[in-house]
């Protein structure tokens, strides 16, 4: 029994006994929240005070383990340093102060409901400020060939490889269309050799990097595209540069503006050793279905287990996606060398080849997959009586189609004649499915007619593909007897091109197909189905004018225009209606409307010795907001930042950097914006994205990440709640 006297403490006494049991984060949780700053039961809110005063435009971010999967949000603090983190999940919450010019502050253990203000910590110097400066300022410091290098004269001439004919040709490879097309660069994973080949030297080291784990054809492929030792001795120049002390030459400015007004969520999903492609939430063209839903993500050639995540549980679940073929390829049998991360093991296993989903208006999840092995069904082939195999016989399709119910948890397997790599509904009595085909020889576009799929499970029936035909001698129609590729223009015939898309959308106004090519300097090809598809499919090529160049994932708005993004660091518009001359006929073959074109340079540092305008950005894919659902307005055009770490949204013609913070090493592949409620405000709004690059072991915290969710919501202010 305690002593009776010690019921009778006096008050200061009972305060200080508090002071003692309390943790810094409940000392801190009692202070009085600053003005402005107004908070309920889910949200944590303070100030951000650091060595000269309130901190304007740092993020402040929350990260917890105790919910099903791991969950963090983050904010951006306003001009005077206040923040609140709004609609936390129950549950403790470890949480930091993160931003230009400091480095990060110490972790409070906190809860929803308090006011926690929070002490910044200034860099002690540049080059521990610069450690959280997004992977375009580190990468910039590539010292690129002169142009006078070009065009290559081989190894007995000057080195430079001769099938680069200028120094635009090289950055296309170095960035969007070679060594960005799967991971980023610049990061800490990359700007720096890993231990493990720290006894060799730095070009054996390069070399020996690009020979690691299952992507290393891939990788060593996309090399050799340039002068192999030059391009070796460039990358080892660069990092042995950083690992001698350089810093990047500009600096990153901190969030303004509607930047601030960002709150970011993000999620784990799926496994360490598998990557996401992309991922979805809604209907593209109805961005009202599947409002509060799950989100699926395709993993490619890492597993055929593609992830689930339901954002009002905080769950993670995987689903498996079948073959109908047992025989058919695994990437588990591709090459592969020893990783720096994973040794000897073989962490992909894939047979699906899951590459992009796409939900339909009744929440289900339409991917393109692969089926079987590549070799075609007879009736995809010469003398099968099937109206696009006798235009077009195909012999193999190395990707196809599947559907996946939720409701049910059905999947349907699709065995295409065409091969599939992205795909987008049309906004058509048949619902359309249209898709892309990736690789650059395929020459056809191929499509589901979902309706007659829906009513008789045909396959056969229910698809069809075709040709790309320009009409060459402008009559209006698809002619036989069309010159082939490889034959110079006649201008009384049409001609075939050969050719894939690569990005594709549906342009609402007329109904055309839209689809970016991503040879140098690429182009976009619209493909007019006609009244009798493929009968009377005719197709348009409109090429990518100097500066610009290296397009890849495009989109199009609700009027029409076409975006894409381009290698040489811009963000690209066609916009058809702008054509001054004939779009068909014996000119019409690339280059006739360069009037269509507008280019907007990306945001963030150019590389070394270039001089021309545009940014070392190399952004992956573009998607138009076309119903405003993250805020900014319709038809906003949103770039991959994947140098930026960021979504890049382009608004009356200026960027607006949407930065995901942490964990640093975000990479999307593209993104899509879903309306939970039409009427909620802020909060019933929002894009979706996940990590996407194939290297989940270079973001931040390195081997054992997983691939993360990313949802961006726009307040109206810092403060909002």
């Amino acid at each position: 029994m305690r002593p009776k006297a010690s019921l009778y403490l006096s008050g200061a006494a009972i305060g200080a006994a508090l002071l003692l049991t309390l943790s810094p984060a409940q000392l801190a949780a009692q202070q009085t929240a600053p003005a402005g700053v107004s908070i309920g039961e889910s949200d944590l809110g303070g100030v951000v005070s650091g060595p000269n005063g309130p901190e304007a435009g740092v993020w402040v971010i929350a990260e917890t383990t105790d919910l099903p999967t791991k969950f963090a949000k983050m904010v951006v603090t306003d001009d005077q340093g206040r923040y609140v983190l709004p609609d936390l999940p129950r549950a403790n919450y470890a949480v930091w102060v993160r931003g230009y010019g400091l480095v990060d502050s110490p972790k409070l253990q906190s809860a929803p409901g308090k006011i926690l203000n929070l002490n910044a910590v200034a860099a002690p110097n540049a080059a521990a400020a610069a450690e959280y400066y997004p992977a375009i300022y580190w990468y910039s410091m590539l010292k690129v060939p002169d142009k006078s290098e070009f065009p290559g004269t081989g190894p007995q001439g000057n080195g430079m490889s001769a099938n680069m004919k200028s120094q635009a040709q090289w950055l296309d490879v170095v960035k969007t269309n070679g060594c960005y097309t799967c991971h980023q660069l610049g990061n800490k994973a990359t700007r720096t050799i890993p231990k493990e080949f720290a006894d060799m030297k730095p070009e054996e080291a390069w070399a020996r990097r690009i020979m690691s784990g299952q992507a290393q054809i891939q990788m060593a492929n996309n090399m050799g595209r340039l002068d192999v030792p030059r391009a070796i001795k460039l990358f080892a120049d660069w990092t042995d540069r950083i690992a001698a002390g350089e810093l990047p030459a500009s600096k990153p400015t901190r969030p303004q503006g509607a930047e601030r007004n960002v709150v970011v969520s993000v999620w784990d999903w799926s496994s360490p050793k598998a990557y996401l492609h992309d991922e979805i939430s809604t209907d593209k063209r109805q961005p009202t279905v599947n409002a509060y839903g799950k989100l699926y993500g395709s993993t490619e050639e890492s597993t055929d287990f593609f992830p689930v995540l339901d954002p009002k549980t905080n769950t993670a679940t995987t689903v498996k996606m079948p073959v109908r073929d047992p025989k058919t390829p695994t990437s588990k049998d591709n090459p592969h060398g020893p990783s720096p991360y994973w040794g000897e093991e073989v962490i992909w296993d894939s047979q699906a080849s899951m590459h992009n989903p796409m939900m339909d208006e009744t929440g289900r999840v339409w991917f393109t997959s692969r089926v079987g092995q590549f070799a075609n069904p007879d009736f995809c082939r010469k003398g099968s009586d099937h109206p696009s195999a006798k235009l077009t016989p195909i012999e193999q399709s190395t990707r196809h189609l599947s559907m996946y119910d939720p409701k049910s948890g059905k999947i349907t397997l699709i065995r295409t004649c065409f091969p599939t790599h992205h795909l987008v509904f049309a906004e058509d009595a048949n619902n359309t499915l249209w898709t892309s085909a990736g690789g650059p020889q395929s020459g056809v576009i191929g499509w589901l007619n979902r309706k007659t799929f829906d009513e008789t499970g045909d396959e056969v029936k229910s698809q069809g593909w075709s040709a790309l035909i320009l009409d060459t001698n402008g009559n209006g129609l698809r002619d036989e007897g069309y010159v082939e590729p490889n034959e110079p223009v006649d201008p009384t015939k049409d001609k075939r091109i050969v050719a894939a898309l690569y990005g594709i959308g549906v342009n609402p106004v007329d109904g055309a197909v839209w689809g970016s090519v991503l040879t140098y300097p690429g182009s976009v090809i619209r493909v007019s189905p006609g009244a009798n598809p493929p009968a009377t499919t005719l197709a348009e090529i409109y090429e990518i004018p100097a500066p610009g160049y290296g397009p890849r994932g495009m989109d199009i708005d609700r009027k029409g225009v076409v975006w894409v993004p381009l290698s040489s660091g811009h963000m690209a518009s066609f916009d058809r209606s702008k054509c001054k001359g004939p779009l068909n006929g014996p000119s019409a073959t690339g280059r006739h409307c360069p009037e269509g074109w507008m280019l907007y340079p990306f945001p963030g540092p150019q590389l070394q010795n270039v001089s021309e305008t545009g940014s070392a950005e190399a952004s992956y894919y573009t998607w138009v907001d076309q119903f405003n659902t993250l805020g900014l307005g319709e038809n906003v055009p949103m770039a991959t930042g994947n140098a930026n770490e960021s979504l890049l949204a382009l608004v009356n013609g200026q960027w607006v950097n949407l930065r995901v913070p942490y964990p640093m090493g975000y990479y999307a592949k593209w993104m899509d914006g879903r309306i939970d409620d039409a009427n909620g405000g802020w909060k019933g709004r929002g894009l979706w994205s996940t990590f996407g690059n194939r290297t989940p072991f270079h973001v931040e915290g390195g081997k054992g990440t997983t691939p993360k969710v990313v949802r961006f919501q726009l307040r109206p202010d810092p403060l909002a709640r």
